[in-house]
């Protein structure tokens, strides 16, 4: 079963959780809501959003405190971001995407190295099929 998307805020504010490991609502919006400007009933909101669609999990702590958690590892829940953005922004199509890093200037040896891997690998994937 596939997931619903999420929007760059959502994506942010999972990626904060899963930086931080679980955490409250008063936390979060400490932490993360304040310096954004967002109000702790905003990050309330974003968060039991999250967990509605399967994002996040909340577990009730002692003193009757939720804490919430990631359901995803981070980079599920960016490669599931990115896919989302191909589909719905780019139409499916990748060269966009391709074009915009071909562009980059500043390409590390270790994502570079990926993306030979990745071409690699989808090359197999054709002779095979």
């Amino acid at each position: 079963m596939s997931r619903k998307s999420i929007g760059d805020q959502e994506l942010a504010l999972l990626q904060h959780i899963a930086e931080q490991g679980d955490a409250s609502v008063g936390e979060v919006a400490a932490a993360f809501g304040e310096p954004r400007g967002l109000a702790r009933s905003t990050v309330l909101t974003m968060m039991e959003r999250l967990r509605a669609k399967a994002f996040l999990r909340r577990k009730q702590v002692d003193g009757g405190v939720y804490r919430y958690s990631t359901t995803a590892q981070q980079d599920d829940v960016v490669r599931n971001a990115v896919g989302s953005f191909v589909e719905k922004t780019l139409q499916g199509s990748v060269s966009p995407f391709v074009a915009w890093m071909s562009q980059r200037t500043e390409v590390s040896d270790n994502e570079l190295a990926e993306l030979e891997a990745l071409v690699a690998t989808l090359q197999s994937k054709r002779k095979e099929g």
